[in-house]
């Protein structure tokens, strides 16, 4: 594929352990020594050797994206497997534990998006700002060989690029600040084109204005992806602390520049963010987070969290929840949704059906005492006791949990 470039999809059922690159269990190593599980575990998952880093380079340097679909049901080094889609443009699907029953229709879903997708080829990116301002980092899925563009083998609609900027000279009070993102790719028919995204921002001086104006998806995703370029880096207790300081540093700076004298204990939150605590606490007690957990559960994690889109941040760590057995179906409307509900029991009812999902996988809760004309309607059971414990479907694998 030198010639040509392309996109690659690699299947990975089982630890690579012979040939170039081979790589060793080295999360059974970690478990049994007590200082590395505790001290060190960061270390884990980092790549195991710059071999596969070295292949990954090569395969940007000719254009080739590579995904990987792993359906496994023990250790691969997700960690050192990564370093390849990651350096690419590419993904990481992972699918453990892998069941022959449930998981072939949520594997066919994705290899079929993958494929059918708006997406692109031999892409670079380069973002440009107006004076006093600059770019600082790009984080995400890509390869970059000089510090002000961004070398994508593969693009699609589903990748995001995180841009940080840095404030280097004075901005007058009213005036504007101009952003520019250029992409120049190849299109699957071959074509050459370049895409082209202007922003221009208001500059001011009150710091009021700008709580005012936040935008929390935003923010959020910010908070998630700095969170995932730690992990392999530094000791989990590190990352939660991190997190947690950043919220605490943006609602201090407004109880101190923005709100009116209050009492010391009152809670005041600016109204744009006045839910990212909640989103915190929730990341902090994610699975990328969490103490307990497999190396290769969190290697997933930060790897798919490097290159996900904003409107699908919130939900992995605070998922959507909707009752269902409410659902108006207008006419010729038949995909309309409730709206969501909080993740509080005082919302769950014991004659409800309810759908949590986080945008990657899904469960359906059934009450014990779900009105038989309901079930009848939307599954076609009459019973809660006929209803399987997994449905299967071509777009997604539901879980189904019986009360």
């Amino acid at each position: 594929m030198k010639s040509t470039g392309g996109k690659l999809l690699v299947f990975q059922s089982v630890l690579p352990s012979v040939g170039i690159g081979a790589l060793s269990s080295r999360e059974a190593e970690g478990r049994t020594n007590i200082s590395a599980s505790e001290k060190e575990a960061h270390k884990l998952l980092q790549p195991a050797d710059k071999i596969l880093k070295t292949m990954a380079i090569e395969f940007a340097e000719y254009q080739v994206c590579v995904d990987v679909f792993v359906t496994t049901q023990t250790y691969v080094d997700i960690a050192s497997i990564s370093v390849i889609p990651r350096t690419t443009g590419g993904q990481v699907y992972y699918y453990y534990p892998f069941s022959a029953v449930s998981d072939p229709a949520k594997l066919y879903n994705d290899l079929r998006w993958n494929i059918t997708r708006p997406q692109g080829f031999e892409a670079v990116m380069r973002v440009r700002c107006s004076q006093g301002i600059q770019v600082q980092d790009y984080s995400g899925n890509f390869c970059k060989r000089i510090p002000t563009d961004v070398d994508l083998a593969g693009i699609d609609c589903d990748k995001c690029i995180l841009v940080t900027l840095k404030h280097d000279d004075k901005l007058q009070d009213g005036s504007e600040c101009g952003f520019q993102c250029a992409l120049l790719y190849t299109t699957v028919y071959g074509q050459r084109r370049i895409r082209v995204t202007n922003l221009s921002l208001p500059c001011t001086n009150m710091l009021s204005n700008l709580f005012r104006s936040a935008d929390l998806d935003t923010q959020f995703t910010c908070f998630l992806k700095q969170a995932a370029i730690e992990i392999p880096t530094c000791p989990l207790l590190q990352v939660r602390d991190h997190v947690t300081n950043l919220c605490i540093n943006i609602l201090l700076s407004y109880r101190k520049f923005c709100a009116t004298v209050s009492s010391t204990g009152q809670l005041i939150l600016p109204e744009a963010l006045k839910l990212l605590p909640l989103y915190t606490l929730a990341l902090i007690k994610s699975r990328g987070l969490r103490n307990d957990g497999r190396m290769d559960d969190r290697s997933f994690w930060f790897n798919y969290v490097s290159s996900l889109s904003t409107p699908l941040a919130i939900p992995l760590v605070y998922p959507r929840m909707f009752a269902i057995h409410n659902v108006d179906t207008k006419d010729g409307d038949e995909s309309a949704l409730p709206p969501t509900i909080p993740l509080s029991s005082e919302h769950v009812c014991d004659d409800g059906i309810y759908l949590l999902e986080n945008g990657e996988d899904a469960l359906i809760y059934f009450g014990s005492s779900v009105d038989s004309s309901i079930l009848q309607q939307l599954f076609g059971f009459t019973s809660v006791d006929e209803v399987p414990t997994q449905v299967l479907c071509f777009t997604s694998v539901f879980q189904v949990f019986v009360c």
